[in-house]
């Protein structure tokens, strides 16, 4: 049986990689210890089974030293602490698998005569915070009132995705690698990402952080588009890293959502109220944190109680969080995108794009892609 000699310094980073030690691996792999002294060697079954274990490519693992990788996009991190922690193979597979999505339909849109997106890059980190976020709701076809007319903050959520991807933007919000349950994203890492593309810009959105921050993460990252700047963020407590664009982003998320002129106008009557946030929240149609987050833009309330408040607010949600379930076809609208998914198939179906290569790009495969396209209309492609 052959048997393939993996260099030590590869072994280690992979594993170090992995977030785990080379003890937590004995157990599936016994011989771990002697294949890292040198002292036997994997077969190149057993090499497979460690490259899934670590989540590693298994190409890595033939190297003789250990590959310097890097993220294709910045990651901005709230604290200065955060910011030396290298980034888990989750977030750089993520990253990877986006923007697979995001060039096959770069080229679609060109070779179908889509012209560019105007508003991409158009604004600047200089301007006005009203401006940009007024040009924002020009561009997705919103007045300022575009939230009023909603019952709900998570009815208004899903109305501004569906007039994001109207606008051309791609938008996808999944708490997982594709499907696989077991593989897990952490909000604490990052809450989103942005890819920016005159054609084809994609927003991620991290759909294992709470829902209640998931409005401000869109509306953040649409700034990022405005600006094109591609950039992933963790917005911890939901504050930007001290980098130009984040503060920019913040300011301009904070505008669109809940606008400087109208919060100021009613403060003085809802200030004293127990339950402040919540009237504002239901004057805009923004969650409670992201009413209280505004606030405290505004030097309305200080950080300390904007942290208070936010930490509460937080510790009800986990508690009454359940977990994912619903209709597994729905749920692919939020993790390949309705827009992604409906391009995919109807490529398809007009012969310009195998089956195998549609299901490398949306992650379903077989009668779970025929279904799901039955799902959006396509008769099963």
């Amino acid at each position: 049986m052959s048997r393939v000699a993996v260099d030590k310094k590869v072994l280690r980073w992979a594993v170090r990689r992995s977030g785990l030690e080379l003890d937590d691996l004995k157990k599936r792999f016994p011989r771990i210890r002697q294949w890292e002294t040198g002292e036997s060697h994997p077969t190149l079954r057993q090499l497979e089974s460690l490259a899934k274990a670590t989540l590693t490519p298994l190409g890595f693992l033939f190297l003789t030293e250990p590959p310097e990788e890097r993220l294709p996009i910045p990651l901005f991190r709230t604290l200065q602490d955060d910011a030396l922690r290298k980034p888990s193979p989750d977030l750089f597979e993520i990253i990877q698998s986006m923007q697979r999505r995001q060039a096959w339909m770069r080229e679609f849109l060109v070779e179908q005569g889509q012209k560019r997106l105007s508003y991409v890059k158009s604004a600047q980190l200089n301007e006005a915070p009203e401006s940009v976020a007024d040009r924002i709701r020009s561009a997705l076809g919103l007045n300022a009132e575009w939230a009023a007319g909603q019952r709900t903050w998570t009815e208004a959520l899903r109305f501004l995705r569906e007039a994001i991807e109207d606008a051309g933007i791609l938008i996808v919000v999944n708490s997982i690698i594709e499907n696989n349950t077991h593989r897990k994203l952490d909000p604490m890492e990052f809450r989103g990402f942005v890819l920016v593309d005159e054609y084809a810009p994609l927003i991620f959105v991290n759909g294992a952080d709470f829902k209640a921050p998931q409005m401000f993460t869109l509306a953040h990252e649409l700034a990022h588009i405005f600006f094109g700047s591609s950039a992933a963020f963790d917005l911890r407590e939901m504050q930007p890293a001290d980098v130009p664009v984040e503060q920019a982003s913040n300011r301009v998320a904070a505008e669109f959502l809940v606008p400087k002129v109208d919060l100021s106008r009613i403060w003085a009557s809802v200030h004293d109220d127990p339950e402040r946030f919540q009237k504002i929240a239901r004057r805009f149609k923004v969650s409670e944190i992201v009413a209280a987050r505004r606030a405290l833009d505004l030097d309305l309330i200080n950080k300390e109680e904007f942290l208070e408040f936010y930490r509460l607010y937080q510790s009800k949600e986990r508690r009454a969080s359940r977990p994912e379930g619903g209709d597994f076809y729905v749920n692919q609208n939020l993790r390949v995108g309705q827009r992604f998914a409906s391009t995919v198939i109807r490529a398809v179906k007009e012969g310009k794009l195998l089956y195998s290569e549609a299901y490398r790009l949306t992650g379903l495969y077989g009668k779970t892609f025929e279904r799901y396209a039955a799902s959006l209309g396509f008769g099963g492609a």
